[in-house]
């Protein structure tokens, strides 16, 4: 059975490439197959990492260095040391969940070395159609709402496609129109109000809309529920690399296995238990955001998507190099045009998570600042401005630096020109990570 091939092209067998390259873990090694492929235990895995960060290729490292980096810095500068206390990371949650649902959606397009500049007005609007729909003398069901605010922006994304693989025309030129073209839509759709609420006291739809980001799970169910993702997600990944290893397919060390659900459980124990601290004033307020796993059921379903099925693999063949893609039998315009709907239909996700955080949405929604920071929680989360690289996780992590800078900043009372000015040293930091990376790469970008 044939399987991966050696340093000089030879092709080597399953069962024995692993065992053959495992031991002499070199910076070419591990340059042609990741060393969660090669490596026989977690020693030899940490050795071979720690060669691909040497030569350029540290993953989520810089982002989540940065992230820690920032929270302790903002955490020592904060009045009282308000950064860190458990009311403040839950608000941080929340005001972080825009941006990094709008992060994922510009990686769709991103991973293609293109850009769609409307993000911020295109996920208004499915907010402002699905916030119309349980207005009184409507009233329609709350998911019936959303479901049609999310088929509106799968629409706009479909029509992207269409112009750009049809026509011809750069990602950039159309989608800066729609920019335009949305922003001028959106106040139409507005009214004279120039405004679309809704709150948690009219009607019983637009309750349940409010409630996605201002309503907390009761947290005993918040611990079970925490407890039943970590069996199942634990359990997939377990039962799926062992599989492989009884298969005599290559699999990550058992060790890599063991400590990923490690980290899935801890992590996801930290945070209930953060969320699970009373930070009401004068009433009780505890309990998981209803928004988080709102979030992590987003990133769930675009990881899989694009590491797990043939689209996902076709995405990254067209970004790598699209010449290539076309000819290995690939439908680059149809890759394309899916890509602006999914990007459309997560920038409405995001939509409709805006309308319930902010309590409605008008006319003062900057739809340029929030594209400005999809794009930058993307880029500084790891995804690559010139296509062939990037993850969903990359935009959260992105979106948690983003909303870091916007809450510690706000929380030292400094105005938006300083936000904005970190926010670009940060983005410009990434940017330049990602150049010298390519340029130590040759040129060749990676998933």
């Amino acid at each position: 059975m044939a399987g991966i091939e050696d340093l000089k092209g030879e092709p080597v067998p399953l069962e024995e490439s692993a065992a053959e390259l495992a031991p002499d873990l070199t910076a070419a090694a591990v340059d042609v197959v990741p060393p969660a492929l090669v490596a026989q235990s977690m020693g030899q895995y940490m050795r071979a990492w720690w060669v691909r960060v040497r030569g350029g290729d540290a993953g989520v490292l810089p982002v989540v260095l940065a992230l820690v980096g920032v929270s302790l810095v903002l955490q020592i500068v904060s009045p009282r040391g308000l950064f860190l206390s458990p009311g403040n990371i839950v608000n941080l949650f929340i005001q972080s969940s825009v941006f990094i649902v709008l992060a994922m959606s510009e990686t769709f397009v991103l991973l293609l070395g293109d850009i769609d500049l409307s993000v911020g007005y295109v996920g208004a609007i499915g907010g402002i159609i699905a916030g119309n729909f349980v207005q009184p003398g409507l009233d329609w069901p709350w998911w019936i709402a959303i479901v049609i605010g999310l088929a509106v922006t799968c629409v706009i994304g479909w029509i992207y496609g269409l112009i750009i693989t049809k026509l011809r025309l750069p990602a950039f030129v159309v989608t800066l129109a729609g920019f335009l073209f949305y922003f001028g839509v959106m106040i139409i759709l507005l009214g004279a109000s120039g405004s679309v609420p809704i709150s948690s006291t009219v009607l019983v739809n637009q309750e349940f809309l409010y409630g996605i980001v201002n309503t907390n799970i009761d947290p005993t169910l918040g611990w079970i529920g925490l407890v039943v993702i970590v069996l199942v997600l634990g359990a997939t990944i377990w039962l799926r690399d062992t599989g492989r290893r009884k298969s005599g397919l290559v699999a990550p060390p058992v060790g890599l296995t063991v400590a990923k659900i490690a980290f899935l459980a801890g992590a996801g124990i930290v945070v209930v238990a953060i969320c699970n601290v009373n930070r009401g004033t004068f009433l009780p307020i505890a309990g998981v955001p209803w928004v988080v796993p709102i979030v992590l059921a987003v990133l769930g379903v675009w990881t899989i998507l694009l590491e797990r099925t043939q689209f996902g693999r076709h995405m990254y063949a067209v970004g790598g190099n699209a010449e290539a893609a076309r000819r290995a039998g690939i439908s680059v315009d149809n890759v394309r045009t899916v890509a602006f709907i999914l990007c459309a239909l997560t920038a409405g996700i995001g939509g409709v998570i805006y309308l319930s955080w902010q309590g409605g949405i008008s006319t003062n929604i900057n739809g340029g600042q929030l594209v400005l920071y999809a794009v930058a929680a993307a880029v500084i989360g790891g995804t690559s401005l010139f296509g062939g690289r990037g993850r969903a996780i990359h935009g959260v992590l992105g979106g948690l630096v983003i909303g870091a800078i916007y809450n510690g900043l706000y929380l030292l009372g400094l105005a938006i020109q300083w936000q904005l000015i970190a926010t670009g040293l940060v983005l410009l930091a990434a940017v330049a990570v990602d150049s010298l990376y390519r340029r130590g790469a040759g040129g060749v970008a990676r998933a």
